[in-house]
């Protein structure tokens, strides 16, 4: 008897992912001692997002694409940082204390049936807004134990099972990310003393915009998505991952937008830049917001926009990025160059 057909996989009919449709989906590219991975697939289905919504312990947006992920990982070192919708919601404030108010907020609570009321914040125990801290998640190499260890700033992506018996900083580990990330590193890439990750630097205050601005070539670029919500009609929060590489040099963007309507504007950018030269690789992360009324003035003044084109540029966050005070900046870095090839 023959087997039933199925459908592609990127179809929404086809009922489950296998690793080997996982790693049909992933597209590879390697740049010197550099692999650079994306994943782009639909929403995640029912069975994927009730397993995700018991992981974070918080309803997940509307859009969820589960499967979606960006990785950089260093071949020799094993060093690997990648990017994923499930570490991102992880890093979702669950205690509320922080969350937003839409501009209704009295009138949308008066209107729901409760004991007690007094705001929108009472309906909603989680952040709502699905702002994320989120820089990715890091998979530290070596230590005195010779460990290797999966961080995401404060979470750690659970391992599948065949990593169960890996090492790690917490419980939770993740040198596999379904398929995209390989297998822990060899042994002499973590007999090092001290663990190969990202570290706090004030030497270095931005990237090198110069190099990054050149006309290079592109060897590998994507853009993927790993979650939005329209905030029950009040706005938009987005996470996107955008990558770009250069025979010498890549860059990443994970941005996170959030327009809550007649409230407020933010964004959370984390750019990675890797130099494959001279295995260089820096974190920045930047964090800009403003009031929504202060963005529609300035779109106003400085740009001369009339209000439909003022509600067009905050539906793209590359128009009012830049017009966003910074709030938070941070710079990290990792030499990798003990691994340079020697000539």
């Amino acid at each position: 008897m023959a087997s039933p057909a199925r459908n592609n996989i990127s179809s929404v009919n086809e009922p489950f992912l296998s690793a080997a449709d996982l790693a049909q989906a992933t597209r590879t590219h390697v740049q010197g001692q550099w692999e650079i991975s994306s994943r782009k697939l639909p929403i995640s289905r029912a069975a994927a997002i009730d397993e995700l919504t018991e992981r974070i312990t918080i309803p997940v947006p509307e859009m969820i694409f589960g499967d979606n992920q960006v990785a950089i990982r260093h071949r020799p070192s094993g060093w690997a940082i990648w990017f994923d919708a499930g570490d991102a919601l992880d890093q979702v404030d669950k205690t509320g204390q922080g969350r937003l108010q839409v501009a209704y907020a009295s009138d949308w609570a008066s209107s729901r049936e409760m004991s007690s009321v007094e705001g929108i914040s009472d309906v909603r125990p989680y952040d709502w807004s699905y702002t994320t801290p989120y820089k990715g998640t890091e998979l530290v190499v070596g230590g005195q134990e010779g460990e290797s260890r999966s961080t995401a700033s404060a979470t750690a992506m659970a391992a599948p099972a065949a990593d169960a018996e890996a090492s790690t900083k917490s419980t939770k580990a993740a040198p596999a990310v379904n398929g995209i990330l390989p297998p822990p590193p060899p042994p002499s890439a973590s007999a090092s003393s001290s663990p190969l990750r990202l570290t706090p630097t004030t030497a270095i205050t931005s990237l090198p915009l110069d190099l990054l601005r050149r006309r290079d070539p592109i060897v590998f670029n994507d853009d993927v998505i790993l979650y939005e919500s329209e905030l029950d009609d009040n706005g938009i929060s987005v996470l996107r991952v955008k990558i770009r590489a250069m025979p010498q040099r890549l860059l990443l963007l994970s941005r996170f937008y959030l327009r809550l309507d007649n409230v407020l504007v933010r964004v959370r950018d984390t750019r990675v830049y890797v130099d494959f030269e001279t295995n260089e690789v820096l974190r920045e992360y930047t964090a800009r917001e403003d009031s929504f009324e202060n963005v529609r003035r300035t779109l106003a003044q400085r740009r001369g926009l009339r209000a439909d084109g003022i509600m067009a540029a905050l539906r793209d966050a590359n128009q009012v990025a830049d017009l966003l005070p910074v709030v938070e900046s941070t710079m990290e870095r990792l030499d990798l160059s003990r691994f340079s090839r020697r000539t």
